[in-house]
């Protein structure tokens, strides 16, 4: 091993994450320290050999190596649950990366993950300062939570959208903050007028809504965003003279009383992704809390 080979490991092993190489063949050629610590397994168990099958859901849940738009976004992670040596699960927060040669040709993959140690934290966009986001937010927390609660005591099903509006980084990088809270406005008042009663938007993120439906089935909620997305595609915005068509993202999932409130956020988000990643103008219904591929 060269020197620069030797720095480069001590440098993945030192890292806090779990890291995990794997080639074009989905076999694990590196598995860091912090991996050993998460997992129990040492390097030795894994790397060239098959998976152990408490990790497949960890290693393999993202999409077929040869199909990356059906990896989650890999920024800003979402949640995998897994079975530790001993048996126990697992809940870790992953990100994964594509690694490619010079040619772009795909080479292997990255998987970084550490424990989610916080589920009862919920997951939500960045708000940075804008006060009535986390307003909204707030409000939007306080209807989830005791939707949750009446859930687990056999209360009525209800799940959430993730909504994202596809344009919102380019508008804002071309006209501005301004524009982008006037769209926002107009995106929120068409939305609204599709909802079902009782049903709950607001904001979850400086670039995201959120719905609370209490539509009683997966296959409800994706009809139901399917027409919230045809109602967005209406939306008549203009700028400064300009007309600017608006599409929107949305991760779909429902509620399940045995898995954290935060568990329904999370797939709500990696669907969204998966949708905003796909091009935009889509609906991704979640997988339950068991089954990670999107649907």
């Amino acid at each position: 091993m060269t020197h620069r080979d030797e720095l480069l490991e001590a440098t993945l092993d030192s890292l806090p994450e779990g890291l995990a190489l794997l080639g074009d063949d989905s076999q694990v050629v590196f598995w860091n320290q912090a991996a050993q610590a998460i997992t129990g397994y040492a390097a030795f168990e894994i790397v060239g050999r098959s998976a152990p099958d408490g990790l497949n859901p960890l290693l393999d849940c993202c999409g077929s190596p040869e199909h990356p738009e059906d990896h989650p976004e890999t920024g800003r992670g979402f949640l995998v649950h897994a079975r530790h040596k001993l048996g126990h699960e697992l809940s870790n927060m992953a990100r994964m990366l594509l690694l490619r040669d010079g040619l772009g040709a795909r080479i292997g993959t990255a998987l970084l993950f550490h424990p989610a140690e916080c589920l009862e934290a919920l997951p939500h966009g960045e708000t940075g300062e804008n006060e009535n986001v986390q307003a909204s937010q707030d409000d939007l927390k306080d209807r989830l939570e005791s939707l949750f609660e009446d859930l687990t005591h056999g209360g009525t099903d209800f799940g959430v959208l993730w909504i994202t509006v596809d344009q919102a980084h380019e508008l804002r990088k071309t006209h501005g903050a301004g524009a982008c809270e006037a769209m926002f406005l107009k995106v929120e008042r068409t939305l609204a007028h599709g909802l079902r009663p009782a049903e709950h938007l607001g904001r979850w993120g400086e670039d995201e809504f959120l719905v609370i439906s209490h539509e009683r089935t997966p296959s409800l909620l994706a009809d139901h965003a399917q027409a919230l997305a045809g109602m967005a595609r209406t939306a008549d915005f203009r700028w400064w003279g300009d007309r600017v068509s608006l599409t929107v993202s949305i991760g779909a999932a429902q509620a399940e009383s045995t898995a954290p409130l935060a568990d329904l956020l999370e797939r709500a988000k990696a669907a969204m992704f998966s949708s905003h990643h796909a091009g935009g103008n889509k609906i991704t219904s979640a997988p339950g809390r068991h089954s990670c591929s999107p649907s």
